[in-house]
């Protein structure tokens, strides 16, 4: 039989690469769109740090008792969480260039690449750890 555990860490290893995967493309389709410069490596260093991080809160949701609801209500706070700091962000970008709006709308470019990628990352993770913790697991041999 396979068991929890090892369900879980090859769960979050697929759901850690399809995250990188999703969210390098995103970020990379908008750089692409935007003619971004050296600066959007912010963008990409992004996309591996919260993959990195979505990966974990999702893999510890996994074992709770009731793992489905739990991985929905990780996704769920994760996705609001997250909307609440891009919002941040962007109040503190707003601030950062005294309020001209012309300044503002020059950076939004890589405002959109530090949030969308992170955005379908949390998806990406959700849709696939979801997926697999509905899944039968397999039993092999025995009585």
């Amino acid at each position: 039989m396979i068991d929890r555990y090892s369900a879980g860490f090859f769960t979050s290893f697929m759901s850690l690469f399809l995250s990188l995967l999703v969210g390098g493309m995103v970020a990379q389709q908008l750089a692409v769109a935007t003619g971004a410069t050296e600066e959007y490596i912010l963008a990409f260093i992004a996309v591996v740090l919260l993959a990195l991080v979505f990966a974990l809160v999702f893999f510890i949701a996994q074992f709770a008792k009731n793992a489905r609801r739990a991985v929905d209500a990780v996704a769920k706070w994760s996705l609001a969480i997250f909307a609440v700091l891009v919002v941040a962000l962007l109040g503190f970008e707003y601030w950062a260039v005294g309020g001209d709006l012309d300044k503002m709308k020059a950076d939004l470019p890589i405002v959109a690449g530090l949030s969308l990628p992170g955005f379908a990352i949390i998806l990406v993770d959700w849709l696939f750890v979801r997926w697999r913790v509905g899944a039968p697991r397999l039993e092999v041999g025995g009585n």
